[in-house]
């Protein structure tokens, strides 16, 4: 699954709040959809490199689901 855990923090590192994000031009419903965990474009992730001055991986990351119906055999 991907997570956009990066992204919160990369906005916090540099004191970019969502309120200044968005006064800054970024879609408040793309940002509150994000915050949902929701989705987002290749063209959003590329304006937010641009808006944040970062890579994507500052962005985003794969989180890989662990599979609860596997079972230890001992």
């Amino acid at each position: 699954m991907i997570s956009f855990d990066p992204m919160f923090k990369t906005m916090k590192k540099k004191g970019i709040t969502g309120y200044r994000l968005v006064k800054m031009g970024f879609s408040q419903s793309t940002y509150h959809n994000i915050k949902r965990g929701r989705g987002m474009t290749l063209n959003t992730l590329n304006t937010l490199c641009e808006m944040l001055d970062c890579e994507v991986s500052d962005l985003i990351e794969y989180v890989k689901k662990q599979d609860d119906s596997v079972t230890e055999q001992e």
